[in-house]
C-alpha cells in the first residue's frame, strides 16, 4: 500500500505556493511510517505521472482558483474532482486533469484522491504565504493528517 501526499505550487508566486508550503510543513511535523511520501510537485505537471499512478491513495494540496471564493479550506474527494477540474478551480488544473486523465486510461488511478485547497489571496512574486493563508495552514494540515491516518487506519 502507498499513500502519496503531493504538493503543488510554485513558490515564487505568494499563496501560489500553498501547496509545496503544506508539504513542506507536513514533512517536518510527522513521522508517518515509509508507506506514506511527502513529494513536493511544484509545478512539474505531466512529469508527476509516475507517481500519481503509483499511489494506491493520493492527497493532493494546492492553490484553489478563482481567488473570489470564501477564504478557508476547501476539500475535494474523488467525484467531486472532475467537476472541480473543469471549473478550472485550481491553478495547476491542466496539469491535475491531464495526470488524473492519462492515469485513468492507463487504469492506474488511486482508490481514493483527495484535494484539499485554500483560495490565493496574494499572487504577486514574493515567497511566502499572505496572513490570510498562513492562518488557514494549520486546518488544511490538520484536515490531510486526518486523511491519511484514516488511511493508514483503514489498510493497516
Amino acid at each position: 500500500m502507498k499513500i502519496t501526499v503531493l504538493g503543488l505550487g510554485n513558490i515564487m508566486f505568494g499563496d501560489e505556493g500553498f501547496g509545496v508550503e503544506a508539504v513542506r510543513r507536513l514533512q517536518a511535523a510527522t513521522d508517518y511510517p515509509p508507506e506514506v511520501e511527502l513529494i513536493d510537485g511544484g509545478t512539474q505537471g505531466i512529469y508527476l505521472l509516475n507517481i500519481v499512478e503509483a499511489a494506491d491513495y493520493l492527497l493532493i494540496f494546492d492553490a484553489l482558483i478563482p481567488t473570489d471564493q470564501e477564504v478557508k479550506v476547501y476539500t475535494y474527494r474523488d467525484d467531486e474532482l472532475p467537476a472541480i477540474i473543469h471549473r478550472k478551480m485550481s491553478a495547476h488544473q491542466v496539469g491535475l486533469s491531464e495526470l488524473l486523465t492519462l492515469a485513468q486510461l492507463h487504469g492506474k488511478v488511486p482508490k481514493e484522491t483527495v484535494l484539499i485547497g485554500i483560495p490565493p489571496q496574494n499572487l504577486d512574486m514574493e515567497v511566502g504565504l499572505s496572513p490570510a493563508i498562513e492562518g488557514l495552514l494549520p486546518e488544511a494540515l490538520e484536515a490531510g493528517m486526518g486523511i491519511v491516518n484514516g488511511w493508514l487506519q483503514a489498510t493497516g
